[in-house]
């Protein structure tokens, strides 16, 4: 069965990206532009894995992420965003709160590395 990914970004061309580029790399994926459907989902359809933005138009990213993971607790998170952290922000918050951050910049190939070795995927 493929691994489900839950991808949240209220740009619509990212997400399109991204559960395109995911999908045809083996995943089944799920895109939302809002925490209030990721939510939904999150409920009613469990994702393996949350590709997430930060700035969301309804909600602040980090506490609709809090919500998944209360609801979700052993699924990892990746925060893929345009906001640029100081590495120090990264290792002593953004650590506590996701397994991965990814500026929005990142190559689709580091993007799937990172999927891969959340979800313990090695492909040759």
């Amino acid at each position: 069965m493929k691994k489900h990914i839950l991808i949240v970004d209220d740009e619509a061309d990212i997400r399109d990206l991204l559960a395109q580029f995911l999908t045809v790399n083996g995943y089944r994926t799920t895109a939302v532009a809002s925490a209030t459907e990721a939510l939904l989902v999150g409920r009613a359809d469990p994702p393996d894995l949350i590709m997430a933005d930060l700035q969301l138009e309804d909600a602040d990213g980090l506490e609709m992420i809090a919500k998944l993971k209360a609801m979700l607790p052993d699924k990892p998170v990746i925060l893929l965003t345009g906001v640029l952290f100081d590495p120090e922000v990264v290792r002593d918050v953004l650590s506590t709160k996701v397994a991965c951050y990814l500026e929005k910049t990142s190559s689709l190939a580091k993007i799937l590395e990172a999927v891969q070795h959340l979800l313990g995927v090695c492909r040759a």
